[in-house]
């Protein structure tokens, strides 16, 4: 008898899935999941250069909240959007020149703001603030109450025992304030190193709303979600051939008996 070879095959019904019609379709898939991952990937970004900016803290004013040297991403806002207890960015010639200052907001216009024996009170009201170091809650020292203008702010550092803040300028002509209007953002997290989004301060809830945090979630989460759809559609075409690879090693002549 001659010889016979034998060739393995796929069954007809599953063939199809895995010919041209198939490849066709997962190519017209992979090229989607590509386009829609940059569009969301690039759109993150851009909208993450809107809204935040970047900035150093240089020294330690605001720590344990934000170590000196940290980089920090703060959102792009109105100084009327200010509420208390936010971080934000301001510039004040009485303060600084020419430089961004990085301070908590405790008081706003029309408040009446104070220390007694290391306790932060705004109209009369002791506020809790879990943010700050355990041996800070007793190092502020004492002052008066101040009655907040109108449009002005009343802002201290995180580390009150060294923080050249508004209590550092109370014998300034605007009392240690600072107008709405220098304030040019607000702080969201601090992303080196990474400690993330800043604790929401509850301790001011008592006197009104606190400030809705910033879109800075979502923007990360655009951004993963485009690269990950990038990564999975660009890897659709090699896994694919690695597949028919082995589909068509499947389907040899096995040789003759």
């Amino acid at each position: 008898m001659g010889g016979e070879s034998t060739t393995r095959t796929a069954p007809r019904d599953g063939g199809a899935s895995r010919g041209p019609a198939g490849s066709r379709t997962g190519q017209r898939l992979s090229g989607l999941a590509v386009a829609l991952g940059l569009v969301l990937f690039l759109g993150g970004f851009a909208w993450g250069a809107v809204v935040y900016r970047p900035y150093t803290v240089p020294t330690s004013s605001m720590a344990p909240t934000i170590g000196a040297g940290a980089r920090v991403l703060a959102e792009r806002i109105d100084g009327d959007d200010i509420r208390r207890g936010d971080v934000v960015v301001f510039t004040d010639k009485a303060w600084v020149t020419n430089a961004p200052v990085v301070k908590r907001v405790v008081a706003t216009g029309g408040d009446k703001v104070a220390v007694t024996d290391g306790k932060l009170t705004v109209n009369g009201k002791k506020i809790d603030e879990p943010y700050l170091a355990e041996d800070d809650l007793s190092q502020l020292q004492n002052f008066p109450t101040v009655s907040v203008p109108e449009g002005r702010l009343f802002l201290l550092g995180d580390e009150r025992s060294g923080s050249l803040d508004s209590s550092a300028h109370l014998t300034d002509a605007a009392s240690g304030t600072v107008a709405r209007s220098a304030v040019s953002a607000r702080v969201d997290a601090v992303v080196w190193p990474m400690s993330g989004m800043l604790e929401r301060p509850t301790g001011f809830e008592q006197l009104g709303a606190l400030s809705a945090q910033g879109p800075l979630r979502t923007v990360v989460a655009l951004i993963v979600v485009g690269g990950v759809l990038v990564l999975a559609g660009g890897a659709y075409g090699p896994v694919e051939k690695r597949l028919a690879g082995r589909s068509r090693a499947r389907t040899e002549p096995a040789g003759a008996r």
